[in-house]
């Protein structure tokens, strides 16, 4: 059984919401239930959560909204529902900070087997330095502002910095190019998408990173980029 940890689910419809909080019980976790948007949000300013299953379609607040909300002040995994499962929805979705979807009708029992894959990678990213991230040949000082590879000291633009930083700090989770533009640029524009990018070609190529075969930096198509901690004997 997996770690006792607290999650915030969110669904308007009882029956579903009913099965996936026993599901959630059932596998050891502490579950709080909202039935629309606006009960999700004042849950969240009440109470630290370590998850969140997050309908889209609510009543009063949208989910999209939600998300939103949370993501205005906290990286907690987020695991979307929704009716709909055009690419198109499943990329909005991600786009909005969400780290999985769920398209329904779903297993209750897919839905556990994916909170406990997300809860595994978000207990990996609380790591107890802070200051430094190491990932085999890979050396990231965030307070000296440094990256060594392979002993070698390169040499990162500000931006390629926080773009490593916000990739490396969580590995696994996918960031949205959108994402991306507004955490490292810290703006929002059209046409930036294209300027992330540039900067992840040019980290790449001083991480010396072959896109083909990458060690660290993932493309996912549609979507964006992930971090990946390398392979023992890289």
């Amino acid at each position: 059984m997996t770690a006792t940890k607290r999650i915030l689910l969110v669904e308007d419809e009882k029956s579903i919401r009913e099965a996936v909080a026993a599901y959630l019980e059932k596998d050891g976790h502490w579950v709080t239930s909202a039935a629309d948007g606006q009960a999700a949000i004042d849950a969240f300013e009440r109470k630290q959560f370590d998850l969140v299953v997050l309908d889209l379609m609510l009543p009063k607040v949208p989910g999209e909204e939600v998300c939103r909300t949370i993501r205005d002040t906290s990286d907690v995994p987020i695991i979307m529902l929704t009716a709909k499962g055009e690419e198109e929805d499943r990329v909005a979705g991600l786009e909005l900070g969400a780290d999985d979807y769920l398209v329904k009708p779903f297993s209750p029992r897919e839905l556990v087997a994916r909170v406990r894959a997300l809860l595994r990678r978000a207990s990996v990213t609380t790591e107890p330095q802070r200051d430094h991230l190491d990932y085999g040949p890979l050396h990231i000082d965030v307070a000296g502002h440094r990256v060594i590879l392979k002993d070698d000291e390169l040499e990162l633009t500000a931006s390629e910095f926080k773009l490593l930083l916000t990739l490396a700090r969580y590995p696994g989770r996918v960031y949205s190019r959108m994402e991306l533009v507004e955490k490292v640029l810290g703006y929002d524009f059209e046409g930036y998408e294209r300027t992330i990018d540039s900067h992840v070609k040019n980290l790449r190529a001083k991480l010396d990173d072959d896109p083909r075969d990458p060690k660290f930096i993932f493309t996912v198509h549609g979507v964006g980029y992930r971090f990946e901690r390398p392979a023992q004997d890289d």
